[in-house]
This record gives structure tokens, sequence and C-alpha cells, in this order.
């Protein structure tokens, strides 16, 4: 029996040893993941979008008949409607996947409103760069082809959506003429522009977005359709009050 026990001593002193280093393994497997996850969350968002593929959304295009730059419909059309929006605002997206189809198919696209775009970046950097490379695509005759994939590309306000980065993106899934794309949004070509835009805004007394003039008439925040068609009807029978906006 005493032969034996140097047997049973060395067999107890080796398990620790192998669950030591086991528990150091795993120990060490769950401080590598903690620290992955603490930069995830340290880092932000945009180094998460760099971690996962490129994924853009197209958006399919919506039905407008005639387009020119920032405008959609004929320019004597009766009503003239002009919407003040920021690419990162929640509502304004509300507005153009609900509202913005039914009015282009039933007015814009009839003859009865001209419709314009214009830009009032309030959110954060991100909005102007957005507005701005609409208006690169807009030089392509592609500007709404450009807000409409801005907007199917949403996720939120300042998370990355519209970098510069992104905003390339986004011109190469549309197919524009690259390099004249590029130099346009790293030139600034058209900060300008959104300056003026944005000008304009504060001029008329803008404080949110979207906002539209229908004729004049100031109407804030996204309003569900039948509010716009009834004013747009207000002005086709020229009964809509423009001193009241």
């Amino acid at each position: 029996m005493t032969e034996e026990q140097p047997i049973v001593i060395e067999e107890e002193k080796s398990k620790p040893a192998w669950t030591l280093w086991i528990a150091a393994g795993g120990c060490v497997v769950f401080l590598c993941a903690a620290v992955f996850v603490g930069t995830l969350i340290f880092i932000g968002p945009q180094f998460v979008q760099q971690l996962l593929p490129d994924q853009v959304q197209v958006a399919g295009e919506l039905p407008r008949v005639v387009t020119q730059s920032n405008t959609m419909g004929n320019p004597d059309a009766p009503v003239h409607i002009i919407e003040y929006g920021d690419f990162q605002c929640p509502y304004c997206l509300k507005f153009w996947s609900e509202t913005e189809p039914q009015l282009i198919e039933e007015y814009v696209n009839t003859d009865q409103v001209y419709f314009e775009y214009r830009a009032y970046p309030i959110i954060g950097p991100e909005s102007s760069w957005a507005a701005e490379g609409a208006y690169c695509a807009g030089d392509q005759g592609r500007f709404w082809e450009f807000h409409d994939t801005l907007f199917a590309n949403w996720s939120g306000e300042n998370v990355g959506d519209y970098t510069k980065e992104n905003l390339v993106k986004y011109a190469k899934a549309l197919d524009l003429n690259m390099a004249e794309f590029e130099s346009c949004l790293s030139e600034e070509k058209h900060k300008g522009t959104v300056e003026q835009d944005a000008a304009a805004a504060e001029a008329n007394g803008i404080h949110a977005t979207p906002t539209f003039f229908i004729n004049g008439f100031k109407v804030e925040g996204a309003q569900p359709y039948s509010i716009l068609k009834d004013l747009i009807e207000q002005a086709l029978d020229g009964n809509l009050d423009t001193q009241n906006g």
C-alpha cells in the first residue's frame, strides 16, 4: 500500500495544475471579450460600421415625371410648395415615406404642384454633408435619387449614416460619375448653396423640420396627407389665406 501512495499523491498534484491552466485560459478569453465589447462601446457606431459589410439600400424611384435639380413638377403649376428639411430628421423621413408619394401622384405629376426641396441642416454636421451630397448628385441630374437613397439608409441621428465616406458609397450605388461627385464633395462646391438655404429658412422664421410653404402659407411638421391635401385644394381654389400662414 505504501508503494502506491506516491502515485496517488502525483495524481492529486497534477489535477490542480491542469485545472489551473483551463481556468487561466478561460480568464484570458473572458478578458479579451470584455476588452472587445468595451472598445465597441467606447469607439461607437462608426467603428461598428467599419466591421460590418457594406449594405447600401438603394431606394425604389418614386414616379416623378418631371425633375430638375432639387425641384419636381411643372414650374408653371398654380401651387408652389417649398420644403425645408434635414436628412437626419425622423419627421422628414416620415413625410418622405408616407406623404410624399401620394403628393407626387395626385398633384406633382398632374401639373398642379411645383415642389422644391431646400436644406435646413440643424441636427449636426452629417446633415450639412448629406445636403451637399444631394446637390452634388443634382449636378448630374440625380438629386432626387440621392435624396431618396439618403432616407433609405437612415438609422438615427448623428450615428454615421451620412459621413462623407458613406455619401461616396451611395453615389457609387447610384452609378454616378464618381470623379465628378467626389470632387464636388471634397471641394465643398455646394456648401454655399446649403448655407443659403439655411439662411432663407431662418429669415422665414423656421425653427423645425420639416417646414413647408404652400404658396407662402407656412405648415410645420410631418402633417398627415389629408391636411396637406386640404391646404393644396384651398390654394387651387384661391381660398388659402397666406397672410395667416
